[in-house]
C-alpha cells in the first residue's frame, strides 16, 4: 500500500527587518523613483589566497598652504581723492602763509588754489620759473584771491584767471625787456589779476566788478565791439593790507587811431 505524504505547508513570507530601512539619500531616493537599483560597492580587493585585505587609508601629509604675499586692495575713488585732496586754509588768516608751509596745492579761497594764482602759458611755453619771490607777494595775491577772484566766482561761475602774480623773468619775456628791466606793474607784486568771462561782455564784467568790488584799479583792455563782445580781458588790482588805500581808478586801454592808448573810465571807443 502506497503511503502518499502529506502537501508541504507555504512558508510564511519573512518580515522585513527593522534595521533595513530606504535609504533617504538623494542617490537612493532618484533610483527609487526610477525603478532602477542603487549600485552596490565594490569588492573588497583580495590577495593571492583569496583572503579579504584590509584598505588601509593612509594619512595624506598636510602641507601647510605657500604664502602669498598680501596685494593692497583696490582704492575706491573717494579714498583716491581722499589720497590727493589738497590742503584746505581757506579760512586761514593771510599774515600765517609763508613760502615755507604753503604748498601749490593749497586751497586759499573757497575755489581756488595757490597754483592758479602764478599759472601762465607763456612762462610754460618758454620755461620760465615763475614763483613768489616773497611772502609778500604770496600773501598779497592770496588776499586778491579772496576779494576779487572768489566773488566774481561766485556770481559768474567757474573761470581761471589769465594771469595773476608774474615774477620778473616772465614780465621782461612778456614785455620783451632786457635783463637789467625791473617791472613797476602790480603783477609782479601779486595785486593784479587778468580775467574774462566766456560768453559775457568783457566791458560788462569790468563794469559789474566797479560796482561790487574793492578795487585799486580795474582796466578794461583791448576791448572792440567790432571783435565780439568777449574780446579783450579786465585788469582789476588790489593793494595788499597794510600798504595803502586803494585808488578806485577806471581806464580803459584801446584802439585810437591805430595805436593802443589809455582813457579814463570803461568804454569801448577813444571818444567819450
Amino acid at each position: 500500500m502506497t503511503t502518499r505524504k502529506a502537501p508541504a505547508k507555504p512558508r510564511a513570507p519573512r518580515k522585513a527587518s527593522a534595521e533595513a530601512k530606504p535609504s533617504t539619500t538623494p542617490a537612493s531616493k532618484a533610483a527609487a523613483k526610477s525603478g532602477a537599483k542603487p549600485a552596490k560597492a565594490s569588492a573588497k580587493p583580495r590577495n593571492s589566497r583569496g583572503v579579504q585585505e584590509k584598505t588601509v587609508v593612509k594619512p595624506r601629509p598636510t602641507t601647510p598652504p605657500a604664502t602669498v604675499a598680501a596685494t593692497p586692495a583696490a582704492r575706491s575713488r573717494s579714498a583716491s581723492r581722499s589720497a590727493t585732496s589738497t590742503v584746505d586754509r581757506k579760512n586761514t588768516p593771510i599774515s600765517e602763509f609763508t613760502l615755507a608751509n604753503t604748498r601749490h596745492d593749497t586751497r586759499v579761497s573757497p575755489n581756488f588754489l595757490i597754483y592758479e594764482l602764478t599759472r601762465s602759458e607763456l612762462a610754460d611755453r618758454r620755461g620760465i620759473p615763475n614763483n613768489f619771490a616773497s611772502d609778500k607777494e604770496l600773501r598779497a595775491a592770496i588776499h586778491l584771491a579772496r576779494e576779487v577772484l572768489q566773488p566774481i566766482r561766485d556770481k559768474f561761475g567757474s573761470f581761471t584767471p589769465n594771469s595773476v602774480f608774474r615774477g620778473q623773468p616772465l614780465e621782461r619775456a612778456l614785455k620783451n625787456k632786457p635783463a637789467s628791466w625791473l617791472s613797476t606793474s602790480q603783477h609782479s607784486r601779486g595785486e593784479a589779476c587778468d580775467i574774462e568771462i566766456v560768453g559775457m561782455s568783457t566791458l560788462a564784467l569790468a563794469e559789474w566788478a566797479r560796482d561790487n568790488l574793492t578795487f585799486d584799479q580795474i582796466i578794461c583792455e583791448c576791448y572792440d565791439p567790432a571783435k565780439g563782445p568777449n574780446s579783450g580781458w579786465v585788469h582789476i588790482s588790489l593793494k595788499a593790507p597794510g600798504t595803502g588805500e586803494n585808488r578806485r581808478q577806471l581806464l580803459s586801454y584801446i584802439a585810437d587811431n591805430g595805436k593802443m592808448v589809455y582813457v579814463p573810465g570803461l568804454r569801448a571807443t577813444a571818444m567819450a
